[in-house]
């Protein structure tokens, strides 16, 4: 191992990145210059695949490691497993080894709270989070963190004892997290609804949406996941996380864009514009704004550079 390389666990990693100063951190690279090139995807037979996320600034340079094993399982191993490499970008050298899956869930869960402080509704008081997987809680978490009004949070998923659950280990954190029974109900009640599943039929309905919803989705990362139908597209003030991302990946955008449920000029910004304040979130109260991402590497660099400034 190089000398000098630094070695982040998973525990490290989280306890490095407090959601405030990871959005301040998140919100300082989506203005600044940086370079974070698409992800690089390799078949490697079968269902395995081998994901390659590079980007770099004037002060590093890093890579995410991402391998997709669905045979894993069973020889003991988890499915999916990342690893975070940041280098000097002086002189290339290595500087720190960090657990990906913890960078990943961090910085994704922080993006969405970037970009739903810039979108929804200051006065948004109930939040609603899609799924009980790994980034679930995460999502429920960073968005309490950023949005301290938030006075109800309920948590939807496919199984019932998992959502239950899991927001009760939610609520033993102090979040007022409850589990809902009926998803559309759900929908229909909440200022933010927050996906993070791997749907490849859509679990929420635009006839569901009331005005002024924020709609924040960050589960599918392939052009045949979906967790919103077309007409909550179509009603939808879209932004996405970088336009090279989610043109090329993001499934609840290609699919009404291919079939001309909507157009590109309602995609009307990503991230950084609305950081710079190059282009507006929300322009009015009842405007239904929907922010899609499919994740970038500029936001595991921010994170990773935090992680190794701090400790």
């Amino acid at each position: 191992m190089t000398a000098g390389l630094r070695v982040y666990s998973a525990e490290q990693v989280h306890a490095a990145l407090p959601w405030p100063q990871l959005v301040t951190a998140l919100e300082r690279a989506f203005a600044a210059p940086a370079e974070a090139p698409l992800r690089h995807a390799h078949d490697l037979g079968g269902c395995d695949r081998l994901l390659l996320m590079p980007a770099w600034n004037a002060q590093a340079l890093g890579v995410k490691v991402v391998t997709v094993m669905p045979g894993a399982a069973a020889r003991g191993a988890p499915t999916v497993a990342a690893t975070y490499l940041l280098c000097d970008r002086a002189t290339g050298v290595p500087r720190a080894l960090l657990d990906g899956e913890a960078l990943t869930l961090r910085r994704t869960a922080a993006t969405s709270a970037l970009a739903a402080r810039l979108m929804a509704r200051t006065e948004a008081a109930s939040l609603l989070v899609v799924g009980t997987g790994r980034l679930a809680p995460y999502m429920a978490r960073a968005h309490c963190a950023l949005r301290p009004a938030l006075q109800r949070v309920h948590l939807w998923g496919r199984s019932a004892p998992r959502a239950q659950t899991l927001a009760q280990t939610l609520r033993d954190e102090g979040l007022p997290v409850e589990a809902a029974a009926d998803l559309e109900d759900a929908v229909r009640a909440a200022d933010i609804v927050s996906c993070a599943t791997t749907a490849t039929e859509p679990p929420v309905h635009g006839a569901w949406l009331a005005e002024g919803t924020h709609l924040d989705l960050v589960g599918g990362f392939t052009p045949q996941m979906r967790e919103v139908d077309d007409h909550a597209v179509t009603r939808s003030r879209v932004v996405v996380d970088t336009y090279a991302g989610a043109l090329a990946e993001a499934g609840d955008l290609l699919g009404p864009l291919a079939r001309g449920a909507i157009g590109r000029a309602q995609i009307v910004a990503e991230l950084a514009e609305l950081v710079r304040g190059e282009r507006a979130g929300r322009t009015r109260a009842a405007e239904i704004t929907l922010f899609k991402s499919v994740g970038s590497a500029l936001e595991d660099l921010a994170a990773a550079e935090l992680v190794v400034s701090t400790t």
